[in-house]
């Protein structure tokens, strides 16, 4: 199952990411893929502002991950464009984060290609000439395809 929405510029990248907001709950993971640039981070902060975070958000591309503690829910932010192989995975202790009680938010997970299990939800984000365009897509059964539709729902009633 998966929708393809258009995005016309930052602000609605950052709608998508609040529109996800809600589907947010322990034990799900979510990754963002799509060129440097093309908003993931953007969609993140999004997220992160609808479920109540005021700090900055920032790409965690140096420190590798952001633990934002929000009310009673860890989200583990990720941004894993610096690893160049596949065992920076294995040897980051990362692995451990993904449990039932936490969010994991990926940013370039193919940089753990094989080693990481089937999110919850993707969102593949592309460039649409100047906008952009997001695909969604459910990869687990019950979980991801109720965040889809849920994300969907509030997509769509602004």
């Amino acid at each position: 199952m998966s929708e393809t929405l258009e995005l016309a510029d930052e602000t609605a990248t950052a709608r998508l990411g609040a529109a996800l907001a809600a589907g947010a709950k322990p034990g799900r993971a979510l990754h963002l893929c799509g060129e440097l640039g093309a908003g993931k981070t953007t969609l993140v902060r999004g997220l992160l502002r609808a479920l109540g975070h005021a700090g900055r958000v920032k790409s965690p591309s140096y420190t590798l991950v952001e633990l934002y503690t929000l009310s009673s829910l860890n989200l583990y932010h990720f941004d894993l464009y610096r690893f160049k192989d596949r065992s920076e995975w294995v040897s980051s202790g990362f692995r451990e984060y993904f449990n039932l009680a936490a969010v994991c938010v990926v940013e370039w997970p193919e940089r753990a290609e094989g080693l990481l299990e089937a999110p919850d939800l993707q969102v593949r984000l592309a460039f649409q000439g100047e906008a952009r365009s997001a695909t969604l897509a459910a990869h687990t059964s019950a979980a991801g395809r109720d965040w889809l539709a849920g994300a969907l729902r509030r997509w769509r009633s602004p």
